[in-house]
């Protein structure tokens, strides 16, 4: 993660469909704040069932998806559900307008009585 500057890492099984995705809370979470060593399985610490987006979703779509999940980002994945890219909160930022831009942050920020779906503290 430090070596690529990502917070993201998605996990595939064998035939390369997406299972989860490794982000750099939950390490800090399930990993480091529990005194767990470093060789803990990926399986162990990962996000289960992230929640994804294809391809073709629109700005919007993903904005909503984030928003709601309070996710930074989403694996992007095929119709064979493998995964073929990560849509990051920066990606927006850099390509939407202004308050879209502003609405995603402020949304995906907001306390939340839910856990976000890499919850864990």
């Amino acid at each position: 993660m430090v070596d690529n500057d990502c917070g993201e890492i998605p996990v595939v099984d064998d035939s390369g469909a997406l299972v989860g995705v490794v982000t750099d809370r939950d390490i800090a979470c399930r990993c480091v704040a529990k005194g767990k060593s470093s060789d803990q399985r990926v399986e162990e610490v990962m996000t289960s069932s992230p929640v994804t987006v294809t391809a073709d979703a629109s700005v919007d779509e993903c904005c909503t998806k984030m928003e709601d999940n309070q996710v930074r980002r989403l694996p992007v994945v095929d119709d064979k559900g493998k995964c073929c890219g990560i849509v990051a909160q920066a990606d927006i930022a850099r390509s939407a307008a202004e308050k879209e831009t502003g609405d995603l942050v402020r949304e995906v920020s907001e306390a939340s009585s839910e856990p976000a779906s890499a919850g864990c503290c």
